[in-house]
């Protein structure tokens, strides 16, 4: 945009505060005895997404005369006003109306005569850093209707309001179909990566190779090796408690007598429900399960209590159920204990190549492999399995997340509101278990299939950060005079419900102050 263009723009616009021209309105804090299973639904923060705001599974109440100045409508504006989702907002985009609830804000224009929904909408959108900085001043992040209103904005005649909203809205038309495009590549890249284990874990990507074989074990002998393994793991844990306790009888050590270690525990057979789950695997290949080849466990919840006491200076990075998500281990902010604090709470010393199982809540089912060579500890929210002899956990870890390999140990999930399985039931799942060389050619063969996928996959992420930063900035330049051009401008000022910004933010003000 050329100066002389960006001065007539700037001649259209008046400074003030969104406190001129919306009103933040509280929630209702609704009890949950009020709750019903038929009613008008409630809005909380948890609906409130960026850009737009539904109805989902919302808990409902019955329709009250006290609860109608909380109604919210089709349009509406509504802002997650504390917790960790502060400053996020969105347009109500809903026919059936809702109620507020409390934690909840529902941004109103004092004139829809003056200023749209849609124009508030994208101003305030426009504003987002500096809504959700000001969130960000105690130890609790929350809004008040006095922070939001006292942002510094500017306010344009009502022809150019018009014409900003139907130009973003054209080029956000734009931005999101290729957006869209860009989320149905993922999707696309979801089913390749499940059609590549799906081949891969019915022995189809190694076929060829099997066949040049000559000394893979059958079937039989490979159940004998496992069960030799299981035998030599039990034997050498009987060795080592052996060495603990005549270490603890020459040092008069007044701390607990090394237990001795338990027999291996053996899972229940499968159910009917993984049976019928099943599918057809190679002839020297067998069925075993999870808790055949790995010591389940989780750490005790009184365990955690009594001993696990957090220090910032710990030499043990503390593993947690975000540590585990549904494409493998996810690095965080770690908690740290010292190995000393923890070190009789054995069962949940991780020393690499273990893998993490979730076995509640939302992420039930995701397997990530601990990465080798370094050492971890364990939070009683997740679980964890160690090979009881040297397989191929990455193996392991892929054939889990593996829609088959999911199904089949998901077929034990307690039917609850909240999803979870029980150690015994991570034990009992079904594995299709082939040599251990085959084991480590299956991974080899699905990494080099899936490390195209993986950059493709991490490209499409940036273009969707870099589209997602586009629409920041487009609304940026609106807000600074830089989107409409002077021939658009002039056919503005050519409308007849034309009129200066500040004649119109005086009308704004009268209605307000008549309310």
């Amino acid at each position: 945009m050329k100066n002389d263009e960006l001065k007539m723009m700037r001649e259209d616009w008046v400074a003030c505060k969104l406190g001129d021209l919306l009103k933040l309105k509280n929630g209702f804090a609704f009890k949950s005895s009020k709750y019903i299973q038929e009613g008008i639904p409630v809005l909380k923060i948890g609906d409130i997404q960026d850009w737009n705001v539904s109805v989902v599974d919302a808990s409902r109440v019955k329709e009250e005369i006290e609860y109608d100045s909380h109604i919210v409508n089709k349009g509406d504006i509504l802002i997650a006003m504390s917790g960790a989702t502060t400053g996020k907002f969105g347009i109500f985009d809903s026919d059936e109306k809702a109620y507020q609830n409390q934690r909840v804000g529902n941004l109103l224009p004092h004139s829809e005569n003056y200023t749209s929904k849609k124009y508030i909408f994208y101003l305030l959108y426009s504003l987002k850093r500096e809504i959700e900085r000001s969130a960000y001043g105690g130890a609790q992040p929350n809004i008040s209707s006095g922070k939001i209103e006292s942002l510094s904005t500017k306010l344009f005649p009502l022809p150019i309001q018009k014409a900003i909203v139907k130009k973003i809205e054209e080029l956000f038309s734009s931005l999101d179909s290729g957006i869209a495009d860009l989320k149905k590549a993922q999707e696309q890249l979801v089913i390749y990566r499940q059609a590549v284990l799906k081949k891969a874990f019915e022995g189809e990507l190694t076929r060829e190779w099997r066949e040049k074989q000559t000394e893979l074990p059958s079937a039989y002998e490979l159940l004998n090796e496992i069960k030799e393994e299981r035998q030599k793991y039990y034997e050498q844990q009987l060795e080592e408690w052996k060495e603990e306790i005549k270490l603890w009888e020459e040092n008069n050590d007044d701390q607990k007598k090394p237990a001795k270690p338990r027999p291996l525990t053996i899972p229940d057979l499968p159910n009917a429900e993984h049976e019928s789950k099943k599918w057809q695997i190679p002839i020297n290949w067998i069925w075993t399960q999870i808790g055949t080849i790995c010591f389940v466990t989780k750490l005790a919840g009184f365990e955690y209590t009594d001993y696990v006491k957090y220090n910032l200076d710990g030499d043990l990075p503390v593993l947690k159920a975000e540590n585990a998500g549904p494409l493998g281990f996810k690095k965080t902010v770690y908690s740290k204990v010292t190995s000393e604090s923890v070190k009789s709470l054995k069962r949940s010393q991780i020393f690499g190549g273990e893998l993490l199982i979730v076995f509640v809540g939302a992420g039930t089912g995701n397997v990530a492999m601990v990465p080798l060579n370094q050492r971890y500890f364990l939070r009683p929210n997740i679980g964890m399995a160690r090979p009881y002899f040297n397989l191929n956990s990455k193996y392991l870890e892929l054939f889990l997340q593996s829609a088959f390999g999911k199904t089949l140990m998901m077929s034990a999930v307690k039917a609850v509101a909240q999803p979870s399985l029980s150690m015994a039931t991570i034990r009992q799942s079904p594995i299709a278990f082939p040599s251990f060389k085959e084991q480590n050619q299956i991974v080899r063969e699905i990494e080099f299939r899936l490390s195209v996928c993986d950059k493709v996959e991490e490209s499409l992420k940036e273009s969707l950060e870099k589209a997602k930063a586009l629409r920041q900035s487009i609304l940026k330049k609106t807000f600074e005079g830089k989107l409409l051009s002077a021939e658009e401008l002039a056919k503005c000022k050519a409308d007849k419900d034309y009129e200066p910004a500040s004649v119109l933010l005086e009308k704004i003000k009268k209605e307000k102050n008549k309310k």
